[in-house]
């Protein structure tokens, strides 16, 4: 797709996004069908992952970013080293059945 009319926005990752002028429908590469309509959002994440997100739900995550912004942020999480933790394995005893359930 062209970089035209796409805008970058975060929240805790960072996406690039367009809003629908026209209803969308489509069926990616693993066979999902995406469907939108008109002011909903088509978004590609930083994977490259393209989706379409409701207006209403996208609004109220994501904020749009200024350029300059972009430079800044991507800077910021770069050169962060061990900001971000790996998943630990579990070193605790084990729960037995009588005592799971929900909180």
């Amino acid at each position: 797709m062209k970089s035209e009319g796409w805008k970058t926005y975060r929240t805790r990752f960072l996406v690039k996004a367009k809003q629908l002028n026209s209803n969308l429908s489509f069926v990616d590469s693993l066979g999902r069908h995406h469907a939108g309509r008109k002011g909903d959002y088509l978004v590609e994440s930083s994977e490259g992952v393209i989706s379409i997100t409701p207006r209403q739900i996208f609004e109220d995550v994501y904020v749009v970013m200024a350029q300059d912004e972009i430079a800044t942020y991507r800077k910021e999480t770069v050169t962060a080293p061990g900001s971000r933790k790996l998943p630990q394995p579990f070193r605790g005893k084990p729960l037995d059945g009588s005592r799971v359930g929900l909180m």
